[in-house]
């Protein structure tokens, strides 16, 4: 068993807020030894707003015939905008990148299409780790999804593996599941003999982000001020539940644009917010069912929690206890790039990232291409 190293991780999410998260961590792939440093650094404001412009070319395309030219060179400025952050980021916390044994490198997912009966599912993540490692000098993992799908799995989720490192360090038991709240929610629970779940529970920030972006309301609903003053179609919303995902089996999976911020059309701004987050929260209320066990308490992670509006939706209706992960001395805001460097570590190590039942893989499967300087 290899000691303790220091790995660095990386992460842009569905939400599509121009950020990177950075996150360091010492570990063994095994558990989480220290925290280190975490953070967030903004893209170049011309790559802002490139990326919603990737995600509709990336939608007309859905893997039909050759990738657009586009998406390439976009690739190759988001691998250096986020070399350079990530090397910034060391610097300006002093370590030196000869400290960092590896790095997890995400990548920006701009396409996932899901497994079905006669689709074999792909996804599709920019980032070439081979170019982070020439500039950075450290060895990179990345492309974590892509073997997974091969293997017939659906290539997301795959924090459960760091969210259970997480409950066992703090000796969390099976009444509690970890809820990460991104542009898609997903959630991760286990048992106390080491059986792991993990799936999206359905929509979260995208489409609520989407709508005020649409109406001229600023990029998000800020602690859903804008839903708070709404009234919910309770109606319509029933409708939206009655989505064929909510009756797909586990484990499953999501694209961004699955449930696009057109689901609130014909609403006025605050009805259709209020809608949508409603929707997110009934989502996980629905995805709760499908756990092996009831559940009496949820620990919230990611850019989801600060809505307030959401947060309290979702204890409503799902009837469950919330508790934030910094109340656990979590850092909610940097899991996820966490979460890519304790994978980084396992793929070093030569263990598994996905599960039967977190992705549907037949046997539990290695994630990552690594790449070296």
């Amino acid at each position: 068993m290899s000691a303790p190293r220091w790995f660095a991780g990386l992460m842009t999410g569905t939400v599509l807020d121009g950020e990177i998260d950075i996150a360091m961590i010492r570990t063994d792939g095994r558990a989480v030894s220290e925290f280190g440093p975490s953070g967030a650094l903004a893209y170049p404001e011309q790559l802002r707003s490139r990326l919603a412009a990737a995600l509709d070319a990336a939608a007309a395309w859905n893997f039909q015939g050759p990738e657009p030219a586009s998406l390439g060179k976009l690739e190759l400025d988001i691998t250096v905008a986020q070399s350079n952050a990530l090397t910034e980021f060391a610097k300006a916390n002093r370590f030196n990148m000869s400290d960092i044994a590896a790095i997890g490198f995400h990548g920006q997912t701009i396409l996932h299409r899901a497994p079905t009966s006669d689709y074999p599912g792909r996804t599709r993540q920019l980032g070439d780790g081979a170019l982070m490692a020439a500039r950075t000098g450290r060895e990179v993992v990345y492309d974590f999804r892509s073997g997974d799908m091969a293997a017939g799995g659906q290539g997301a989720p795959l924090c459960p593996v760091y969210h259970a490192a997480l409950l066992e360090k703090d000796g969390v038991g099976p009444e509690t599941a970890v809820l990460n709240l991104g542009g898609i929610g997903n959630v991760t629970w286990q048992d106390g003999a080491g059986q792991l779940v993990g799936f999206d529970t359905g929509p979260a920030n995208a489409p609520i982000d989407d709508w005020i972006r649409r109406h001229g309301a600023g990029s998000m609903d800020a602690d859903g001020r804008i839903a708070s003053k709404g009234v919910v179609d309770e109606a319509r919303l029933q409708q939206l539940l009655e989505h064929p995902y909510f009756e797909a089996p586990c484990p499953k999976s999501l694209d961004r644009l699955d449930f696009p911020s057109s689901m609130a059309d014909g609403l006025s701004l605050e009805d259709g917010a209020a809608l949508l987050t409603a929707f997110a929260a009934s989502a996980v209320a629905r995805a709760l069912k499908d756990l092996p066990a009831d559940i009496s308490e949820l620990i919230l992670c990611g850019g989801g929690r600060h809505n307030s509006t959401l947060v309290r939706q979702i204890a409503n209706r799902a009837h469950v206890h919330v508790t934030m992960a910094d109340d656990l001395g979590w850092r909610g805001d940097s899991l996820e790039a966490e979460c890519f460097a304790f994978l980084a570590a396992r793929r070093l190590a030569g263990l598994p990232a996905s599960f039967p039942g977190t992705t549907g893989v037949p046997s539990p499967l290695i994630a990552g291409r690594i790449a070296v300087p």
